[in-house]
């Protein structure tokens, strides 16, 4: 593939006058305190906004990208003091980057804003109430995610990332971190396995549950269909993978039965719960990627019924521990109105209203 520097564009181009495109060079950049700890890739993503993704990690496996004179992977992490050489690539001015922030789009990240509750916040937390459909970051497609409509929002945040990711389709509990020594703490709990991830989900079908909690326990295998999308399935050569799974109630109804349930986060995989449930046989009602088409059809399916309820760390600077809970959102409670209670093996828990 040919390597010259890409131009991204960012809507209509405006008139001669006002913008003045930067010439390509070779550009030096040493890290600060702020921004030591993050990966490599991260860091170019966010320093070169407006340059395709797939452009950037190709600059770095060309071995053009160079971190103190030498060679460096993508998951190189950086350190305050670093010199980080990057070739020439042709980035937006302020003023072309000023176009994104159109009226309109001020209007529709509003729009997301007020329908995204936060639910927690302080000098180094930001924790949001992410609704279904909307996606965490911009991409593929998509103008405006999460992360994009809360850098548009709250322009007085000089710093905002997130701590981790949730499908455009599930909602829930998102973290951001507004600092990033914040950011750099939690990721260590994440990898460390220090933090409590816990979803609410429906199933198809009856899912049948012993005495104690569910352990599913399956090698995840990414890859990519034809079109570039990302799929994931069960291969034993895949990567190991660990979901808590408790029923909570069993539904009936005269042509369908489906199951609530809480899924706990051991690992954490991409699309790693809606692959444990498909292998279980019982996909979560609306999942569009691991689903049954001939069984959403029957339920009416609305949405992917998967929902991040709940999040447990340490705040990365007081040393508290942190429990951010979501109601379960009214979606679910309107489809379970649908069906007569089979069988209940816990206390209600709290629904959105």
């Amino acid at each position: 593939m040919k390597s010259e520097p890409i131009s991204h564009s960012l809507g209509p181009k405006p008139p001669v006058s006002s913008v003045s495109p930067t010439a390509p060079a070779v550009h030096l950049q040493t890290i600060s305190p702020e921004e030591a700890g993050q990966r490599l890739d991260n860091y170019l993503l966010r320093w070169a906004k407006g340059v395709p993704k797939s452009h950037v990690y190709r600059i770095i496996r060309s071995g053009e990208v160079r971190v103190n004179k030498k060679r460096a992977e993508p998951t190189t992490r950086l350190v305050e003091g670093d010199v980080v050489r990057v070739p020439p690539v042709r980035i937006a001015e302020p003023a072309q980057m000023a176009i994104v922030n159109t009226a309109q789009t001020k209007s529709r990240a509003q729009g997301y804003s007020d329908k995204m509750p936060i639910l927690y916040e302080d000098d180094a937390l930001l924790i949001v109430n992410k609704p279904a459909g909307l996606a965490v970051h911009g991409g593929s497609g998509i103008a405006l995610g999460v992360i994009e409509t809360l850098r548009i929002t709250r322009p007085e945040l000089k710093f905002i990332e997130l701590v981790h990711r949730l499908d455009r389709d599930t909602s829930g509990v998102l973290l951001l971190a507004k600092k990033r020594s914040a950011l750099v703490e939690l990721h260590r709990q994440i990898r460390e396995g220090q933090t409590d991830k816990r979803y609410y989900l429906l199933a198809h079908g009856e899912v049948t549950q012993g005495a104690g909690v569910m352990q599913l326990k399956y090698a995840l295998h990414k890859y990519l269909l034809p079109n570039g999308e990302r799929r994931v399935r069960v291969d034993p050569d895949g990567l190991p993978s660990h979901t808590a799974l408790r029923v909570i109630k069993t539904l009936q109804r005269e042509n369908a039965t489906i199951t609530l349930a809480e899924a706990q986060l051991k690992t954490g995989r991409t699309h790693q719960i809606r692959v444990h449930l498909q292998k279980l046989g019982h996909s979560i009602l609306g999942d569009d990627k691991y689903g049954f088409e001939d069984q959403d059809k029957v339920v009416k399916s609305k949405r992917l019924y998967l929902h991040a309820h709940l999040a447990g760390f340490t705040h990365p600077r007081t040393g508290e521990k942190m429990r951010i809970e979501s109601p379960l959102p009214v979606e679910f409670a309107a489809m379970m109105k649908l069906f007569e209670v089979a069988s209940e093996k816990s206390e209600p828990i709290k629904v959105a209203t």
